[in-house]
């Protein structure tokens, strides 16, 4: 499926399945869970997400893993309000 959503720097994505694929890629962490944490909410939510949730997710996946596992523990909270409230979506997902 092509799209033409736009990315978190504004330009649009040739083909939303290669982003996705890239996406994937960047998913996968040093912990297994974090794997099935991160990929879960890019398989069953990126596509319909709105530009800045996007955006949020990208963020998101810059940080380091001992932080990721810290805030989707619930031991720390994301620096940011909006970091945050994705941790806990993303949390809440059905396995």
């Amino acid at each position: 499926m092509t799209g033409t959503a736009p990315s978190a720097q504004g330009e649009p994505f040739a083909d939303d399945d290669v982003e996705l694929r890239r996406l994937r890629w960047r998913c996968r962490r040093g912990m297994r869970e974090l794997d099935q944490l991160m990929t879960r909410w890019l398989d069953r939510e990126w596509r319909q997400s709105m530009p800045a949730v996007r955006a949020d997710f990208l963020r998101l996946l810059a940080n380091e893993d001992d932080r990721l596992w810290k805030w989707f523990l619930g031991q720390e909270n994301a620096p940011d309000a909006a970091l945050d409230a994705l941790v806990q979506r993303i949390r809440q997902l059905p396995h």
